[in-house]
């Protein structure tokens, strides 16, 4: 047997013990929306403008029980939406949870990664969140998926960062060693885990870490086995991250939380530090930022298969033409104050909330514009916070 199937069938067990995400499943669509697992909004971020089509095939790569491909059923009504898995037992939850809650149109099938040539066809978003980091060659893994990405296509990926998850392979490392021979029986795993938390002092940096950042997760076996006794992990930093991007032959398109990677947040009141940045690359700064900021558990980024068109709306004919429509992944709007697509609360002006409730995916912005007192620039503005989205003449 290969190494390789024998970290799969490690890791098929692992899951078909504790399937996971433990998500309860209901009986209506998921509550709120993940904006990375919407067509619109995500292609928006990566591009700068409304995709033109909506009749797109979604591959939810290494699916687990569901959650993410539920999610990509009720985001995406127009899709064709393609779960795959290691885990049947785990498959069968994210069979049973789409089916009650109506996300009729998943369709899903028992494979590796390594094996996802089976499936017809090519996709035009890839999501892979959380999985390539628990193969034992996570090179080939995105290089596979990579062929499968539609021309045009983005590639949604997350995986885990070493330096937020430093306690946490302390924790992995000792659970190991305390199973010995037991180790691959994540029910005793489990049980040793809890029992180490329970003992050990209170001031203890492990035991405080798991109580800041896991705890209220960790409650359910499931989260507590995937974080502390999985088979197979491997964690990043910035420089092996860009090695695994770079050997998918994809464009890197951008983190999907842009806010945590401006040094200007750590370093603003040095600006003779920010000076001396000046001739470093951009990922030396992300690399600077992550060691200035060691909280980072995960990376969670978008590529892209070539070529992907991007807007440009400096050019101010190109924007007076194209057509805005507020960004379906905020909430309480018609109000001026909203949480935007990342959950994070906008105070509107006056005149932001105006010019949007003019924004009825018919009227261009030239249109528009004689009707309210805005202008191009406060109109840019919006399309960057992603408060309305573009569609070009």
């Amino acid at each position: 047997m290969s190494d390789t199937q024998k970290v799969s069938d490690a890791v098929a067990k692992l899951y078909d013990t504790y399937p996971f995400p433990p998500e309860p499943i209901l009986d209506e669509p998921p509550p709120g929306y993940n904006w990375r697992w919407d067509w619109l909004a995500a292609y928006n971020f990566c591009t700068g403008m409304k995709p033109q089509k909506q009749n797109i095939r979604i591959l939810d790569a290494g699916c687990g029980s569901g959650v993410s491909t539920e999610y990509l059923v009720h985001l995406n009504p127009n899709a064709e939406v393609v779960g795959i898995d290691l885990s049947a037992g785990t498959l069968e939850v994210a069979r049973e949870r789409c089916q009650r809650s109506g996300a009729n149109r998943a369709e899903f099938h028992q494979l590796s990664l390594f094996d996802v040539e089976q499936l017809p066809g090519k996709f035009d978003l890839i999501n892979c969140v959380g999985v390539l980091h628990h193969t034992n060659d996570p090179i080939r893994g995105i290089q596979t998926l990579a062929k499968k990405l539609a021309p045009g296509g983005i590639f949604h990926i997350f995986v885990y960062g070493e330096l937020g998850r430093w306690e946490i392979q302390l924790m992995q490392k000792a659970i190991a060693l305390l199973q010995g021979e037991q180790k691959g029986d994540y029910r005793d795993g489990v049980a040793v885990g809890r029992q180490i938390f329970k003992s050990l002092p209170e001031h203890n940096r492990i035991l405080k870490r798991e109580r800041e950042r896991w705890s209220l997760e960790n409650h359910r076996d499931e989260n507590f086995a995937d974080m502390y006794v999985h088979p197979q992990e491997i964690d990043y930093n910035i420089d092996t991250l860009f090695d695994l991007i770079d050997a998918s032959g994809l464009e890197f398109l951008g983190f999907s939380n842009p806010a945590f990677w401006d040094l200007q947040r750590l370093l603003s009141k040095a600006p003779e530090l920010i000076d001396r940045t000046k001739n470093l690359s951009q990922r030396q700064l992300y690399r600077l930022i992550e060691l200035l900021d060691p909280e980072t558990s995960h990376y969670e980024f978008f590529l892209a298969c070539p070529p992907l068109t991007k807007a440009d709306w400096q050019n101010d004919q190109i924007l007076l033409a194209a057509i805005p429509e507020v960004n379906h992944c905020i909430d309480g709007f018609p109000s001026q104050v909203i949480f935007n697509y990342d959950y994070k609360i906008v105070n509107l002006s006056d005149r932001e909330f105006t010019f949007m409730q003019a924004c009825d995916g018919k009227l261009t912005v030239g249109e528009i514009l004689p009707t309210v007192e805005f202008s191009l620039d406060e109109v840019r503005s919006l399309q960057r916070q992603q408060l309305i989205m573009l569609t070009p003449a």
